[in-house]
């Protein structure tokens, strides 16, 4: 499925994942993220969330970069878009 997603936010294609929890190519939790606009885009419970900005759950996704703060890229974590730590 990677091979067709693209950034909603500026169509940027391919995006960069980064897996936290995976088995048998399946990723549970992990991320995708857009090297053009900086966004990263949570993978929970095997489902990409890929929303614009303002239909973002700000404390889902906030409780996902702590939680994951140790397991995820350093650009994800300190200077992503929209939010970070």
């Amino acid at each position: 499925m990677l091979d067709i997603l693209a950034c909603p936010i500026d169509k940027n294609h391919p995006l960069e994942l980064s897996e936290i929890n995976a088995k048998n190519e399946i990723v549970y939790e992990g991320t995708l993220f857009c090297s053009r606009c900086s966004r990263f885009f949570p993978i929970i419970e095997e489902i990409p969330i890929m929303l614009p900005d303002e239909l973002r759950d700000k404390k889902q996704e906030m409780d996902f970069l702590k939680r994951f703060k140790d397991r995820l890229p350093e650009k994800i974590v300190t200077g992503a878009t929209p939010w970070h730590l």
